[in-house]
């Protein structure tokens, strides 16, 4: 039977050989480290089954390495030691997430009560784990993965949506995954082994976006030289996706809007009517009631398309993902790549996590591809980085430090949107309105900078 393996931080000497020797004998594999900063460096690199903290430790306490594991790993069982067996410590270590607590001086019976009701607990969170497990592996939710609150709402939404035929609108800036979520939509329906197509808004001139949707029929336009099938016919009985839907033209909104209202549709230069038997799922990075509100887009499509809303965050807005998001990629790319990095440095790691990610989950799985391939074994170090991770972190935190808050509170949203739309003002301004050289300059991809200004009314 495979031993539970126990993580200790303490900094009295005394106490911790004496833990250690009591649980060895307990039959436990145990790992004793000094304080909080040492806990915080062997953590991520070895699954520990409970985690014992001392709560008063040098320069890192117990509170303070409590937050860090619920921030690594939310279910990781921790049981924390004080000599100040106060009502105050308690509950706010409770309240943090801590399983029990120890008082000082130790006495081996509750040591070994209160590590046995904890490994047990461990134990019982771990097989919900793998049940939760089958559950997504069911659902196809793999490549979703996270641990934020925000994000297991998201989760929840799509298993509940995803029964039904109803229609979704999916928000979110770019590389958030909204095509993730509209194939596990999909797939997680009972349209899963019908066709699922996708049709890219944005992406298609408007002279040519209508004929790709309805189809045409031959000679109903200079160059038709046959008939074609629109992809709302090839959806048939399965799932359209409709991406970046904002930035459609009101004149094909109508037509559009028609569709969905009636559930038929015509081809270009056709008279024959088609009933249509599709399930619609729309996305856009754009603020639809904003627009809506702006007379940019159909009042009358955006309550059609908005039965079920689900709003993706930016990856700066769930930190608490980053870690497991690389880790994820980590050993996707090991695999695919066939390479042995075996983690991140703690201050790699920490670097990466002050990071902004403009490009979101999908900034964050191509630089991670990138040090999978280039550093191909060993563990990354904050110099394999590059340098725009490094620059970006320190020059925010110099930022945030200038940055009073008043008595009366400071507006978070409306001071980093005021902050990004300065910073693009700033870049339009010296790129001389060149759009790709902004984009350059603020290190963003030319699609993502053109959502940005359009988000900010920025012309």
């Amino acid at each position: 039977m495979k031993k539970a393996k126990i993580l200790i931080a303490e900094d009295h000497d005394l106490n911790r050989k004496n833990l250690v020797e009591l649980l060895s004998e307990n039959g436990y594999e145990v790992k004793a480290v000094k304080d909080g900063q040492e806990a915080m460096e062997v953590f991520p690199y070895d699954k520990y089954d409970l985690v014992i903290t001392d709560l008063k430790m040098p320069h890192i306490d117990g509170l303070q390495l409590l937050k860090f594991i619920k921030e690594m790993n939310p279910e990781n069982v921790v049981v924390m030691m004080t000599g100040y067996a106060t009502v105050k410590s308690a509950v706010e270590a409770m309240r943090l997430g801590a399983f029990d607590y120890i008082t000082k001086p130790l006495k081996k019976d509750r040591v070994g009560l209160v590590v046995e009701r904890a490994l047990s607990h461990a134990k019982l969170k771990e097989e919900n784990i793998i049940l939760r497990g089958h559950l997504e592996e069911k659902y196809n939710f793999g490549k979703l993965t996270a641990y934020s609150d925000k994000m297991k709402d998201v989760f929840e939404k799509i298993k509940k949506a995803a029964s039904s035929d109803s229609t979704v609108a999916i928000y979110g800036e770019s590389g958030t995954g909204k095509e993730l979520v509209a194939h596990a939509l999909c797939f997680n329906s009972g349209r899963k082994a019908q066709p699922f197509v996708t049709v890219n808004c944005g992406a298609i001139p408007e002279e040519l976006l209508e004929s790709e949707l309805f189809g045409h029929e031959k000679g109903a336009f200079t160059g038709a030289i046959r008939s074609r099938t629109g992809r709302f016919e090839l959806a048939q009985r399965g799932t359209i996706f409709l991406d970046e839907i904002g930035d459609m033209s009101p004149s094909l909104q109508v037509k559009v809007l028609r569709v969905i209202q009636e559930r038929q549709c015509e081809r270009i230069g056709g008279i024959k009517t088609i009933d249509l038997d599709i399930r619609i799922i729309t996305a856009t990075n754009l603020d639809l009631e904003k627009a809506v509100a702006e007379k940019k887009f159909r009042e009358d499509l955006f309550y059609r398309i908005n039965v079920i809303p689900i709003h993706l965050p930016p990856l700066r807005e769930r930190k608490a993902d980053i870690p497991v998001l690389i880790n994820h990629f980590l050993r996707t790319f090991n695999k695919s790549k066939e390479k042995k990095i075996q983690g991140l440095t703690p201050e790699s790691m920490n670097c990466l996590a002050k990071y902004s990610w403009p490009g979101n989950v999908r900034e964050l799985q191509n630089l991670i591809e990138m040090l999978v391939v280039m550093k191909g074994s060993g563990t990354i170090e904050l110099k394999d980085l590059p340098d725009k991770t490094k620059l970006n972190s320190e020059k925010i935190e110099g930022i945030i430090s200038d940055i009073e808050i008043s008595d009366n509170g400071l507006g978070l949203n409306e001071t980093i949107g005021q902050f990004e739309k300065d910073l693009l003002r700033k870049a339009l301004v010296k790129s001389g309105g060149v759009k790709s050289r902004a984009a350059k300059l603020l290190k963003l991809n030319r699609t993502t900078l053109v959502e940005k200004l359009k988000r900010y009314n920025i012309s």
